[in-house]
């Protein structure tokens, strides 16, 4: 079992070392900073409220749904990163580049990964058309937080089936 876990932490930092060689390319680092922002606290909120205060009817309570996620996700977020808690990839993995001002927080599982899936899933089941946007959206969001040095994939990766998990529940909870 311990030498799978190895090969595995082992893969986790060559696929990280692979997408973060690229940081100093301009026009990706432009990208994955800005992108890496929508799963930030600061503009999920907003747009979970702005959300809400636009629509009516079975949008308003998607809309509800999807704030009710983003509230509810950061509860096993933080109670996951008190139980593994993982230094992040910049601090470990010699040579990896970050951007100025890490978090120093722990990085399992990715707080903006879950976040975003977490908002934008109850849209992906209310007009199942928006997934082929939001998805790739939320998967940009991911593979940011690797890129930028800040998280595992497996980081990553948990946070996409925690945030989706919440997304599902709450609007399970709220429109069916």
């Amino acid at each position: 079992m311990m030498r799978w876990i190895e090969t595995f932490y082992g893969f986790e930092c060559w696929l990280l070392q692979q997408l973060n060689r690229h940081f100093d390319k301009r026009p990706l680092n432009l990208f994955f900073r800005i992108v890496t922002n929508l799963g930030g606290a600061d503009l999920t909120i907003a747009a979970t409220f702005l959300l809400i205060l636009c629509s009516f009817g079975e949008p308003k309570l998607t809309a509800i749904a999807s704030a009710l996620a983003l509230s509810a996700s950061h509860i096993p977020v933080h109670i996951m990163k008190q139980l593994f808690p993982r230094k992040r990839p910049y601090l470990m993995i010699e040579k990896t580049k970050c951007p100025a001002n890490p978090l120093q927080d722990h990085s399992f599982p990715s707080g903006h990964t879950t976040a975003i899936f977490s908002v934008v899933t109850p849209y992906c089941l209310y007009i199942p058309q928006l997934a082929l946007v939001l998805i790739p959206m939320g998967l940009c969001v991911g593979l940011s937080r690797v890129y930028l040095g800040l998280h595992y994939p497996s980081d990553v990766l948990a946070g996409a089936i925690l945030g989706t998990v919440t997304g599902l529940l709450c609007f399970c909870l709220l429109c069916w």
